[in-house]
């Protein structure tokens, strides 16, 4: 099998099973994926006022902003060594985010990297355009399971609705994302499959993946103490097996209320990924879904086009490209 370096993205509503699907890859002795790093989306958001990065002040800068993130000190790399490999590394915005992810993967000792963050679901094109050849693995979950489970954390929002419009976004850019990429692009598990039977979904992704399967994939609790910061007591189970214990625990978790209201919005989304609903579906709820996710479908594009554009304006001058330049795939476009 021929060695792939492809960047790999973990995205998924957040409770999903994301932090436990970035052990099982972390797990692998080719692959590294760090704790959430929050620069990505955030760099890529503000990247007009990083400027053209073929002046070296200005990869400088930006190096800089990397490593003064609150997030940065997760990742164990020194602080001064990132922004001079930022420095040295092609100058697009895309390459110096994969020199650090580069970086964490080789204090490992492991040639390939990843990346993992629920809301990178939402931002796909964005992903894609910072590197052209990432593979993504979507991780999918009953979404009255991750709304009990997103209840239970500190972070979680005042809202109960905000909560389901969570997995009620994260379900239409799924199935919006299994449209709209090839198969060796995307790929789509559930989490009820991954923790019931973990080795065959897991050869799975290691064959979307171009990796050999490793069974130390299936024992991802081992590195928790390693890849998942202390503070983030909301991730608990990640120092467990994996386990079917909380499958279908909304029954116990969520009131008869959440449950209609959980249901009602979802409306046939829950079926099209394989969880049965315990209430009729209303034909109007069905009606209401269609239409967003059609809505969605054909004028995502164009808003995405329509914020680029602005951002242009903003910033007075073309833009610079973004594209990372680093792995063979990147390196021959």
């Amino acid at each position: 099998m021929a060695l792939n370096d492809r960047p790999i993205f973990v995205v998924g509503c957040p409770r999903s099973g994301t932090t436990m699907l970035q052990l099982m890859l972390h797990a692998h002795s080719r692959i590294a994926i760090p704790p959430e790093t929050r620069f990505l989306l955030a760099g890529y958001t503000k990247r007009a006022e990083f400027g053209d990065l073929a002046d070296e002040a200005n990869r400088r800068a930006l190096g800089r902003w990397i490593v003064e993130l609150s997030q940065f000190e997760d990742l164990g790399l020194d602080a001064a060594t990132v922004v001079e490999a930022v420095v040295a590394a092609p100058p697009t915005l895309g390459s110096a985010f994969g020199t650090v992810f580069t970086m964490y993967s080789a204090r490992f000792g492991k040639p390939r990297w990843g990346d993992k963050r629920p809301l990178y679901l939402r931002h796909l094109p964005t992903i894609l355009r910072l590197f052209p050849d990432a593979q993504i693995i979507n991780i999918m979950r009953d979404g009255r399971d991750c709304v009990s489970s997103l209840k239970e954390t500190p972070w979680k929002p005042a809202e109960f609705d905000t909560m389901i419009d969570y997995w009620t976004q994260s379900a239409d850019s799924s199935l919006l994302a299994a449209r709209r990429y090839p198969r060796d692009v995307y790929h789509l598990v559930r989490y009820e499959d991954l923790v019931a039977d973990p080795e065959p979904h897991l050869r799975t992704i290691c064959e979307f993946l171009g990796e050999d399967f490793e069974d130390a994939m299936t024992r991802p609790n081992q590195l928790a103490s390693v890849a998942v910061p202390e503070y983030k007591t909301w991730h608990t189970m990640t120092h467990k097996a994996p386990t079917t214990e909380r499958v279908a625990s909304w029954k116990s978790r969520l009131t008869e209320d959440e449950v209609r209201l959980c249901e009602t919005s979802f409306g046939e989304r829950l079926a099209k990924f394989g969880y049965l609903p315990s209430l009729p579906v209303p034909r109007s709820a069905k009606m209401r879904a269609d239409a967003k996710l059609i809505a969605r479908h054909r004028l995502g594009p164009a808003r995405n086009a329509a914020r680029d554009l602005w951002t242009q304006v903003r910033s007075g001058q073309d833009e610079h490209p973004v594209a990372a330049r680093l792995t063979s795939r990147q390196l021959s476009r």
